[in-house]
């Protein structure tokens, strides 16, 4: 089948559709011959996000709406989702790429950072798919993917309020992959490494000086190979999605997590002794 007629007829709900890989995924889905429902809080990058895409239309039957609305606002975008549903129907898949890193050394970090963090990266993934569930089980279909990050799978220097809410995200996606298969509703989670957006620009500007190091060695993806990679996933009916060689720390985490531990210990001294501590 041409990529170009994969999801002909086929709708994707987008939540954090405007930037990076939620954009990706979504001009991904709009190459395939589908159409998208592109959620974002801020209306300037919605609006960019839209000339985007609708320029990737190649059908009349496609469309590419957007719908302002905040995540993490259960009476916001609630109201927003059960009327784009209403319109165009039950969508065939939720994806949700809401998120953000804000990394730091736990001693600068206050409990506000660590709510801050699991608000928008755990609750900003949950409550959408709270909304569009009950239309996925009437309709007795439908795919939800969530976005978590290798940090979602183990942790370092720096990610302490980071990792636990992508912890979590794999969790919610492991109770819901069991409990809602029997419904004919199937569930994806994507592991992305370091992936060059804007929200990886944010990251950078508070990294702890030992994390820059750990990362400078690793490539760092881009998000168009990302989507590609998240959407053939997504696709194939696949649980655990793992871009750009993830899923070989994922594996060795899994059934050696001594050894991967025991590396990252080494590699946190080098790091030190380069930027001058013990």
């Amino acid at each position: 089948m041409a990529k170009t007629t994969q999801l002909t007829g086929q709708t994707a709900i987008i939540c954090g559709g405007s930037q990076g890989i939620g954009l990706s995924s979504a001009a991904e889905f709009i190459l395939r011959g589908g159409s998208v429902g592109v959620v974002a809080r801020r209306n300037g990058t919605l609006d960019q996000a839209a000339v985007r895409l609708r320029s990737l239309v190649t059908n009349s039957s496609q469309f590419v709406d957007v719908i302002q609305a905040d995540a993490v606002d259960r009476d916001d975008i609630g109201p927003k989702l059960d009327a784009f549903i209403a319109t165009r129907g039950v969508p065939d898949y939720l994806i949700n790429a809401v998120g953000y890193a804000g990394p730091d050394y736990v001693s600068n970090l206050g409990l506000d950072d660590f709510r801050q963090q699991m608000d928008v990266n755990y609750y900003g993934q949950l409550i959408p798919t709270l909304v569009v569930l009950p239309h996925l089980l009437e309709a007795g279909r439908g795919h939800i993917a969530f976005v978590s990050s290798m940090m979602g799978y183990f942790g370092i220097i720096g990610y302490a309020a980071y990792a636990p809410s992508k912890f979590a995200l794999v969790g919610l996606a492991e109770v819901l992959r069991h409990e809602l298969r029997p419904a004919g509703i199937s569930v994806s989670v994507l592991y992305p490494p370091d992936t060059d957006t804007p929200g990886y620009v944010v990251e950078n500007a508070t990294k702890p000086s030992e994390t820059h190091q750990l990362s400078a060695t690793v490539k760092v993806a881009q998000p168009d190979d990302v989507a590609r990679q998240f959407v053939d996933g997504i696709m194939k009916g696949k649980f655990h999605i793992f871009p750009s060689g993830a899923g070989t720390v994922w594996r060795l985490q899994r059934y050696v997590p001594r050894l991967v531990r025991a590396f990252l210990d080494r590699d946190l001294s080098k790091a030190r002794r380069r930027i001058g501590k013990t």
